[in-house]
């Protein structure tokens, strides 16, 4: 049995949420669309949200927000979603692509600040602010980054979750939830620097409504902001039989998580057998496990082959991103161009079966 590469955790609880909302012909933008609002503020601690149809009309209202003269530049990593470019091109901005970390496939201060001296020789445009993706589910450094002045948009469609404390009580802030039982995860509102944050909903983010979007402000200035947008016409808003899924995918994040980590746990062990390299987060212990990523030290096209022998689909981890779409010049983004090359993913999601982990994890073990 071919063993896919993705596959969205949907359980009997979101099923039977989603066929409430059906049985109650309710199914457009509307009180369940509050009530995910509600349930995710539990989780997030912001101040004000909108739920949108799509992460794509979630960065356009963000960006709009920011009332950025046309032509202004908008730093994106050359390994962020290659969907970010379009919205940028449509507001008449432009964007600036930095280079990742050679530890990790995200911007930081190091790289932000070369691309922002490269603007200085008038070939690029000033910058107006920078979007902040978190690549794979893995943290760049938002404080350090946001200490450079520029506003910050956010996007941890990728990595809710990697803050999430051990146990009840453990390094939690007084006044934020803690981790426990019911699996409510905080984010720490002193490492969420972002003068917007996106937390997508689609179908490979680490939390699915089947697609769309929260774009949320932690304060209260900023909020005041996205309630200009509070009154969107319900074509733009997220549909009711959505958000009773991502409103049941919040409460089971606990167990979703847990999961993940035990699979990315045998991964790791198969993949110390291999001379193919891994990203290791800051805190190993506090990483959601979205991803299961290897920087290949051969050929991407023979281990893809490899796998497909084996019945377990593998993919480039950043073929739909600026760098894997040839959009970024590579002598600018050389690590970013380097990874998009030699980067793979796979199978890594909760509802992988214990024998389907083995299977990857036997594949790990013996990558050409």
């Amino acid at each position: 049995m071919k063993i896919e590469v993705y596959s969205p955790t949907i359980r009997r609880k979101e099923m039977d949420a989603v066929l409430t909302a059906m049985v109650e012909d309710k199914i457009g933008p509307g009180e369940r669309a509050r009530l995910l609002i509600r349930t995710a503020k539990e989780f997030l601690c912001f101040d004000y949200a909108l739920s949108l149809r799509g992460p794509a009309g979630a960065l356009y209202l963000a960006l709009k927000a920011l009332d950025l003269e046309d032509g202004r530049g908008v730093l994106v990593s050359a390994l962020s979603p290659d969907y970010y470019i379009r919205v940028i091109r449509e507001l008449r901005l432009k964007p600036v692509y930095c280079d990742v970390s050679s530890a990790l496939p995200c911007i930081n201060r190091e790289t932000v600040e070369r691309a922002l001296g490269e603007n200085t020789g008038g070939e690029k445009p000033a910058a107006g602010c920078i979007l902040l993706h978190h690549t794979l589910g893995f943290q760049p450094d938002t404080a350090s980054i946001a200490e450079l002045g520029l506003p910050v948009i956010e996007d941890i469609s990728q990595s809710y979750g990697s803050f999430s404390a051990d146990k009840p009580g453990d390094d939690v802030p007084d006044g934020e939830p803690e981790a426990g039982a019911s699996g409510n995860f905080r984010t720490q509102k002193e490492r969420i620097q972002g003068v917007f944050t996106i937390l997508g909903l689609e179908e490979r983010d680490m939390l699915t409504s089947g697609g769309g979007a929260l774009l949320y402000a932690m304060n209260r200035r900023d909020a005041s902001v996205l309630r200009n947008y509070g009154e969107l016409p319900s074509e733009c808003c997220l549909p009711d039989i959505n958000a009773a899924l991502a409103a049941v995918q919040f409460k089971e994040t606990g167990r979703n998580f847990e999961k993940r980590k035990e699979i990315a746990r045998i991964y790791t062990q198969a993949s110390l057998h291999t001379r193919h390299k891994r990203f290791i987060p800051l805190d190993e212990g506090r990483y959601n496990n979205y991803a299961f990523p290897l920087v290949l030290e051969t050929g991407l096209k023979d281990v893809m082959n490899y796998a497909r022998k084996k019945e377990i689909i593998v993919e480039s981890a950043f073929e739909h991103t600026p760098a894997g779409q040839g959009l970024s010049d590579p002598s600018l983004c050389p690590e970013a161009y380097s990874l998009s090359l030699r980067t793979v993913l796979f199978p890594l999601y909760p509802r992988l079966r214990s024998q389907d982990a083995e299977r990857v994890s036997k594949l790990i073990r013996t990558l050409p």
